[in-house]
């Protein structure tokens, strides 16, 4: 602990009426008085500058600081680290200290900047750091502190926002304790936040997440991701809030207002403040449309199509959620466009380039007929050159479009011609100082400029607004009591309550408690992960059991059980590419599969709807076959089922993505869906504690034949699993202890009346759904 707090003195300066000022003694920083309030002089000049005034609105200060600038110093604003693990030794990249030293070696503290995080501080001029894993919530304050007083003891004074991708996942062996605290609040996933139909709650995650993120000295978010998930293969499937234009809007909304919302004592201005966390909304014009469910992090899911002519249904979680909220900040202060190519959608131009640099996307059509003017900042690595290893996400970037033909720093400057202001992941000012220098030799200096410096605006905006001119500074006794508080810490639970979805009961829930349940393990063979590293192989307890004995005694054999408790995930698929096919003489492309049985693509396009002479121009895989990694679950719950001889079996079911029901549905007699829980939170449902309430936010499928014959850019076009009950999969469909789910959200969001507009597809016949439920290839 002592070493976790080792940092310069911070001294504090208030104002009555005005701001408290923080400021490291070390920086060299003074305070100047005028009118009886003080101001930090930044800038070390011994007079009052307009950026350093606070009584002035953000965008005056920003445009005066940004004409101080030099070109290098906005070239370093443009950048976004990346990855920083605090200590560097918890993370992907490796890090050194004192002077190249590793940190085990070094003696630096935890909560000491790395000798890299000093390099692009200093000679790179970043301010905007992407932080990953943190030891705990008082090394991620001291840490804070620590960059803070360093930022603002070189040059301009400017502090570093720090920035992080969601980080509230649910830790789901760890017990919920009523007054107790934890590392972080714990919530269900996107997808999970979604299953309640509960706007609300988003917005409450919202505010109790940004409380969080500002005690551990983050201040933008990079989320909410608003994509619609309409290709329920889409490996980030999960993360979104489905495939619902209407519900993902109001998500989006409440979600981006709980975030960027401050109230009382804590507003500066128009509804921004010291709780404040800009939200960067991602991802322009919606990434759920890779062909074939394929992602974009990879070259061979670069594209994205558009088959139902419904490009513009995918811009509606942006226009009607994240640009109209319903709080006074108004729209979400930046944007991120995803990787992909939207294939054929520039109607300007008739490039096929990565979002990002395509200029009709961002220029025409975000900033121009939706007149967004906030940042907008690229996804990481896309000014790299790509990697040699299709299957691996480092090394190498992701510049689809631009692979060649272009150097790093052309790259840059298509992306600001195209109305870009930050770059992901660049740690790099070079590229950026290079684009500029190109610029002036296409415009002119004065052109180049003011382009600069309209971007530098829009950066220094969003910290202006957060007050983290006047204090980015940290108390960390106070940042250990905020972050997982007890209240937090419930209110998270709640809501991961409110988010399971019960899909079958043959009147075997709840079940009573001190019954045995029998809960089998779970074997899954080695594979790779998402990034491509390699998996052991491992034989586990699916279910934390000390947090089981708190509910049911456990039984060790299905002869002693009252009832089974199987818990398994959704069909782990590959990513829809295949090394070992394409060494086979293949293409390489391989179908992704929702079930657990191998299956063969017999109903797979003929030929791709996209392709490119540098890969494959032909991306079809029909008549492949590919077995999923986790098969295996199946046979658990089959097994299972025999073996209980007739007695209970209930399934658990992590859906990351949705399931072909059909092959384990008959074998459960009751099936509870989550999106990321906690083992408690599921027990809670099972004995009862708890009754269930959420809703499917997506379709299950009937089978892979609807799956391969929905569009990618259609929502509700498969043909629905219909069970032995005769209830539909369907969006918005789920049970509590009374039967089917029908109450004022289903009436405001069920397809019968919800959206801002359908199209038809196979979906649209129930009937159709039972016939072919069991044609399971």
């Amino acid at each position: 602990m002592e070493k976790a707090s080792r940092q310069a003195a911070i001294r504090y300066v208030h104002n009555g009426q005005g701001p408290v000022l923080g400021y490291s003694e070390a920086s060299g920083v003074r305070i100047l008085y005028e009118d009886g309030f003080g101001f930090k002089d930044l800038n070390k000049d011994g007079k009052l500058d307009p950026y350093e005034d606070w009584r002035l609105p953000p965008e005056e200060r920003a445009k005066d600081l940004a004409s101080k600038m030099s070109i290098e110093q906005i070239a370093g604003l443009m950048l976004y680290s990346s990855h920083q693990a605090i200590p560097g030794n918890m993370g992907w990249f490796p890090a050194t200290y004192a002077g190249g030293k590793n940190f085990a070696d070094s003696g630096a503290a935890p909560g000491d900047l790395s000798d890299q995080q000093l390099a692009f501080l200093a000679h790179d001029h970043i301010r905007h750091i992407l932080v990953t894993r943190v030891q705990s919530p008082e090394v991620a304050a001291s840490w804070n502190n620590n960059v803070q007083a360093f930022a603002e003891s070189i040059g301009l004074g400017i502090p570093v926002n720090n920035s992080s991708d969601p980080r509230h996942s649910s830790d789901t062996s760890k017990e919920f304790n009523a007054g107790a605290g934890g590392a972080i609040s714990m919530w269900p996933e996107s997808m999970g936040l979604a299953a309640t139909f509960q706007p609300e709650i988003a917005r409450e995650f919202g505010e109790i997440a940004s409380r969080e993120y500002r005690a551990l000295g983050l201040a933008t978010a990079l989320s909410p991701q608003s994509d619609l998930a309409t290709d329920p293969r889409w490996f980030r499937f999960g993360m979104t809030f489905g495939e619902d234009p209407r519900l993902a809007a109001d998500m989006t909304r409440a979600y981006i207002d709980g975030f960027q919302t401050s109230e009382g004592e804590a507003e500066i201005a128009d509804g921004w403040g010291c709780d404040s966390v800009n939200a960067m909304v991602k991802h322009w014009p919606g990434g759920g449309t890779g062909e074939a469910g394929r992602d974009a992090h990879f070259g061979y899911g670069k594209y994205a199509v558009y088959p139902g002519g419904n490009f513009e249904e995918h811009l509606l979680p942006f226009t009607e959620g994240a640009f109209r909220l319903e709080g006074k900040t108004g729209q979400a202060s930046a944007v991120m466009p995803y990787y992909t190519i939207s294939v054929d959608q520039d109607r300007k131009n008739g490039e096929n380039v990565g979002n990002a640099y395509n200029a009709y996307l961002i220029d025409d059509l975000l900033r121009g007929k939706y007149g967004y003017d906030g940042v907008v900042c690229t996804d990481w690595g896309i000014t790299d050159d790509e990697g040699e290893d299709i299957t691996r996400l480092f090394p190498g970037g992701r510049c689809w479009g631009v692979e060649e033909g272009y150097t790093a720093a052309e790259r840059h400057y298509k992306l600001l011609m195209a109305g870009v202001d930050q770059f992901g992941g660049n740690n790099d000012a070079e590229p950026v100082i290079e684009a500029y220098r190109i610029g002036v030799r296409e415009h002119g200096e004065a052109f180049m400029r003011n382009r600069f410096e309209q971007s530098a605006v829009r950066l220094l905006k969003n910290m202006f607004r957060l007050g983290l001119f006047e204090n980015p500074y940290l108390d960390v006794e106070r940042s250990a009591a905020i972050v997982g508080s007890p209240a937090f810490m419930e209110a998270g639970f709640r809501a991961q309550l409110q988010s399971v979805v019960m899909l079958k009961n043959d009147g075997v829930l709840p079940q009573r408690e001190r019954k045995k349940v029998y809960i089998p393990m779970r074997r899954l063979p080695a594979g790779t992960d998402w990034m491509g590293n390699p998996v052991p192989p491992s034989e586990e307890l699916p279910i934390n059991p000390d947090v089981v004995r708190k509910y049911f005694d456990i039984a060790d054999r299905p002869e002693d059980a009252d009832f089974a408790l199987v818990c398994i995930e959704s069909p782990r698929s590959t990513k829809g590419y295949s090394k070992a096919d394409a060494a086979a003489g293949g293409n390489g492309y391989v179908p992704i599969s929702l079930q657990y049985r191998p299956y063969t693509a017999e109903h797979a396009r003929d030929a791709s709807l996209a392709g490119d002479s540098r890969d494959v121009l032909n991306r079809s895989y029909k008549g492949k076959t590919v077995t999923v990694s986790n098969e295996g679950d199946l046979d658990t719950v089959l097994v299972t089922k025999e073996r209980m001889n007739g007695k209970p079996v209930v399934v658990s079911i992590l859906l990351s993505n949705p399931a072909v029901a059909a092959e384990f549905e008959p074998s459960a007699d009751a099936i509870v869906a989550h999106f990321g829980v906690q083992d408690q939170a599921l027990l809670e449902i099972v004995s009862g504690r708890h009754e269930p309430q959420a809703l499917l936010p997506f379709q299950m499928p009937a089978n892979m034949e609807t799956v391969e014959k929905q569009r990618e850019d259609v929502p509700h076009d498969m043909n629905v699993y219909v069970d032995s009950a005769g209830h539909r999969y369907d969006f918005a469909f789920g049970m509590n202890w009374s039967g089917v789910i029908r109450d004022a959200r289903t009436d405001k969001y069920a397809r019968k009346s919800g959206g801002f507009h359908r199209r038809g597809g196979s979906g649209e016949g129930g009937d159709g759904g039972r016939r072919q439920q069991q044609a399971v290839k």
